[in-house]
């Protein structure tokens, strides 16, 4: 065995910087109190799908990619055809022709093996289930360790996760128990450090100078803990900070294969030896990852085929005149907003819909009713820039109000606590049973809108005011033609018994409701002073124009119009106006939606929302497939399917592209974490899925397990992109569609190099419209693009063909 003195200086700072790459690779997760869509492939994003395809095939034992028998499927109906079969050869490195692709797709293939761990080998040759004891004994101990507020007694957060973790495996006598005799000692002599424990590991464990894959397996099949703690690090760094809890609980899991591997050295060590050659070897692509990755662009070239030559199309919209509409409606990109905007816009020609992130552009730090707890109502990509808190206006009412609030917190802790654990049990429980009767029989409400109206912190003064403003309105290239009535509706869905309510939230406001962003732009766009200022610089608000926040449950297609935010009272006839224009937007939206729900039906889709039973009150963003930046004329009437992200955008307005920009960089990156997280979910459920809803249990208050232990699952369940029969989500990569001049578009990526990357790696496609809002161009990366009619590039399809 080498001397741990022979680890020099070079190779700590070797092991250092592979230990640190590991954790990058791992993609953040953030607690179900606050869950947002996080791109699961974050940290590999500076290379290419088949290169990604080939690592997590190595370490995860997954292919990027669903099974032949379902393209198969779709090529037979004619779904892909064998044009996009053809595009996507000859825009791949396969080195395939079209009749050696159709035989390999008429194939099954087995999916592959990942190389064992450390415990794999021993288990194998012992018949002791390690990889299970590590799972459970590293769960059991983070559960205590991230708790927020769920567990009775939590670990110690003091001197860090690997401090706290040696003074639990000292005395958990488990692993001893189930075989693993010394463990404890072993622990006890394990170096005070993080750092020190991974080098004498590796050491020990033969690993030279470079682990390669090994140690991102071992982060990897942690799943959601190493994904909580990438999320600790994450925040910690863009708050300017460090944080090295990830790289912690890897040292951890090194202890364990380390104290394995010294108790079955002699039965492993030569398969041993042979996996860590195969972790340094390069990542080159096979067939049939090669074959996958082919089939995966074929089905996206097929999905852009069909995008294109809808938008190619004349508008089923007559162009209206440029008259003052009744109503201006904004919405959240989101793609469930876009089978809103579509009803409401056939309910009546005065009105005029438009797509904004769901933020409104106001990141706000913002604190609910008589709570202590700091909400980021933003993007996660983002730092809060405004501060925010709710309050009664009638000081009565404020104190009464308070008092209830506080009350409600208060038993809701004492339910939590130790000491009245099996007591509140006993005495309460039937106090109980009318609340389970109702609840459970579809009867109670969820929580809804918060009454109390959001204000911004003192210290605002007007000049930030209006430069808040005007930069939100140019941003929404709202600069003009203001209608009677603007309404901002942000969203939320308002469900019971789901741990996952808030991922059905915005993601744009952090997994949180839209509504207290909508209600503080709105307060501040109906602000007198405001709109002097406003005029001063350009942009003139009729006097008689009226912001309305409202907000949108997306899984019952209600409409909550705040209007009692106002400060003068509104036209009552139009306010009524509006509503019931809403209402009949609702319900075409509910029968349009029901029509993609298993066993739903328009009426009952409001109902799912109130249903413990439920595990798919809604769909959420499953069939996400496209990102639209362009005037709502080119998509108007279009039926989109609710599969699209439309954001408004009119270069014309856009001085030096800035809004253009800020596109790119935020909404466009945010959709993708979304597009890539369902499609994680989908293909490689096993590692970026949360597994079934039927199983779980919330853990911690971050995540959920399925059973009574193990690995903390991160991602979507599988009742989300699955509906027990066929897939809700079609796992493709987003289809990024601008219109604005392709230069413009090719200097903001060259100046953003993670944005770029997205592109020039293939993790997101890319296409710039033209004048009359077809898809002219296709971005091939590295700034290079080439002329396409309908979504296929004219090098493949010729003119003729295409029409």
């Amino acid at each position: 065995m080498t001397d741990l003195t022979t680890v020099d200086t070079l190779h700590r700072e070797t092991l250092a910087l592979a230990a640190d790459q590991a954790v990058r690779a791992i993609a953040p997760a953030w607690p179900l109190t606050a869950t947002v869509a996080v791109n699961p492939f974050l940290g590999q994003v500076g290379e290419r799908l088949e290169t990604t395809a080939t690592r997590l095939a190595r370490i995860g034992g997954v292919r990027l990619a669903l099974s032949r028998p379902y393209y198969r499927q779709k090529i037979t109906a004619g779904e892909i055809t064998d044009e996009d079969l053809s595009s996507a050869l000859a825009a791949s490195v396969s080195g395939l022709d079209l009749d050696a692709l159709k035989a390999a797709v008429a194939e099954d293939v087995a999916p592959p093996r990942a190389l064992p761990t450390v415990a794999d080998l021993a288990a194998r040759h012992s018949g002791q289930d390690w990889p299970a004891l590590i799972a459970d004994r590293i769960g059991s101990f983070a559960a205590g360790f991230f708790d927020e507020g769920q567990a009775l007694w939590a670990a110690s957060t003091r001197n860090g996760l690997y401090a706290a973790w040696r003074a639990f495996a000292t005395h958990d006598l488990t692993p001893e128990i189930l075989g693993l005799t010394g463990f404890g000692a072993h622990v006890a002599e394990t170096p005070e450090t993080a750092q020190g424990a991974i080098e004498r590991a590796a050491v020990r464990l033969g690993l030279g100078r470079d682990p390669g894959t090994y140690f991102h397996q071992l982060l990897l099949g942690l799943g959601g803990w190493a994904q909580h703690a990438r999320h600790l690090q994450w925040k910690a760094e863009l708050e300017g900070r460090t944080d090295t809890t990830a790289l912690e609980l890897l040292a951890v899991r090194l202890v364990f294969e380390e104290a394995i591997y010294l108790r079955h050295q002699p039965l492993i060590d030569d398969r041993w030896r042979s996996i860590r050659r195969a972790h340094g070897e390069p990542l080159v692509a096979d067939r049939e990852t090669l074959t996958d990755t082919v089939l995966q662009l074929a089905a996206e070239r097929a999905g852009q085929r069909r995008l294109g030559r809808m938008l190619s199309r004349p508008s089923p919209f007559q162009a209206l005149p440029e008259t003052r509409p009744f109503l201006q409606a904004a919405f959240c990109i989101d793609v469930r907003s876009e089978v809103f905007r579509r009803a409401l816009e056939s309910v009546d020609p005065g009105i005029r819909t438009l797509g904004f992130a769901g933020f409104f552009g106001l990141g706000a730090s913002h604190r609910g009713f008589a709570s202590d707890v700091s909400e980021h109502r933003l993007p996660v990509l983002l730092t809060p820039s405004v501060f925010s808190c709710a309050a009664v206006e009638d000081d009565d009412s404020d104190r009464q109000a308070r008092f209830s609030a506080r009350a409600i917190r208060a038993w809701g802790r004492f339910k939590l606590a130790a000491v009245s654990s099996f007591a509140f049990v006993e005495a309460m429980g039937p106090v109980y049973a009318g609340k389970l009767l109702r609840d459970g029989l579809g009867f109670g409400m969820g929580r809804g809108a918060e009454r109390a109206k959001p204000h911004f912190s003192p210290g605002l003064d007007l000049s930030t005011r209006a430069t808040i403003a005007e930069t939100v309105l140019r941003a929404m290239s709202l600069t003009d033609t203001f209608g009677r009535f603007v309404l901002l509706c942000g969203h939320g869905a308002n469900v019971v018994n789901n741990p996952y309510a808030s991922a059905l939230h915005c993601g744009a406001c952090g997994g949180h409701a839209g509504d207290v962003n909508a209600r503080l732009l709105a307060s501040l766009l109906n602000d007198g002073a405001v709109r002097e200022r406003l005029a001063q610089r350009g942009i003139a608000v009729p006097a008689d124009t009226v912001f309305l926040a409202g907000l949108h449950d997306t899984t019952t297609d209600a409409v909550t119009l705040f209007v009692d935010d106002l400060q003068a009272a509104a036209d009552a006839d139009g306010v009524n106006t509006i509503r019931q224009w809403l209402q009949q937007s609702g319900a075409l939206a509910r029968a349009e939606r029901a029509s993609r729900m298993e066993g739903a039906s328009a009426q009952s889709i409001a109902g799912r929302s109130r249903d413990w039973s439920q595990v798919r009150p809604e769909l959420g963003l499953a069939g996400c497939s496209a990102f639209i930046a362009a005037p709502r004329s080119r998509t108007q009437g279009r039926a989109l399917e609710g599969r699209a992200f439309l954001h408004d955008y009119l270069w014309q307005k856009d001085d030096g592209f800035k809004i253009l920009e800020l596109i790119l960089t935020a909404p466009v990156v945010v959709a993708s974490w979304i597009s890539l997280q369902y499609f994680g979910s989908t293909v490689a459920p096993s590692l970026f899925g949360a597994g079934n809803k039927l199983l779980h249990n919330v853990v911690a208050g971050i995540g959920v397990v399925e059973g009574n232990g193990g690995t903390l699952r991160a991602g979507l369940p599988f009742q989300s992109v699955h509906d027990g029969s066929a897939y809700l989500h079609e796992p493709v990569r987003l289809t990024v569609a601008i219109e604005a001049p392709k230069e413009a578009i090719t200097a903001i990526l060259l100046r953003h190099e993670t944005v770029r990357a997205l592109f020039d790696n293939g993790w997101l496609h890319l296409f710039a419209l033209d004048e009359e809002g077809r898809l002219a161009w296709r971005y091939e990366g590295q700034g290079r693009w080439v002329a396409s009619e309908d979504g296929t590039d004219r090098s493949t399809e010729s003119l003729s063909q295409a029409s």
